[in-house]
């Protein structure tokens, strides 16, 4: 029987990550609320499905890459809302480390996969 999620590393990562996103989505501006942070909040839940597929299934691969690319999505995302003064430069700074700790836990995992 598979482990639950929460005891792999890049899952728990994740998942503080994007509580800590959506702590940041909340308190966005009305206007950005309806666009970029709702389309920021669903990423997120896409990522999070993602890794779970990833747990639970014999071929990894695939759900990986995925998260990869929805990760590059999100980060765009970020740097938008930085830009537009959403979130300051020093919260922006913070997530962008987390999300490169959870690409490369998933490279690393990965590779580990197809080697």
């Amino acid at each position: 029987m598979a482990r639950l999620p929460n005891h792999y590393p890049v899952f728990e990562h994740w998942y503080k990550t994007y509580a800590w996103i959506l702590d940041r989505v909340d308190k966005m501006p009305k206007n950005a609320r309806f666009s970029v942070a709702n389309r920021l909040a669903a990423l997120g839940l896409d990522i999070t499905e993602l890794l779970v597929e990833a747990i639970y299934s014999k071929e990894k691969a695939p759900f990986l890459r995925r998260v990869n690319i929805e990760i590059e999505k999100a980060r765009m995302l970020l740097r938008l809302c930085a830009d537009r003064r959403y979130l300051s430069l020093e919260q922006h700074a913070f997530v962008v480390r987390e999300m490169d700790t959870v690409g490369k836990m998933c490279g690393g995992w990965l590779k580990s996969c197809e080697g």
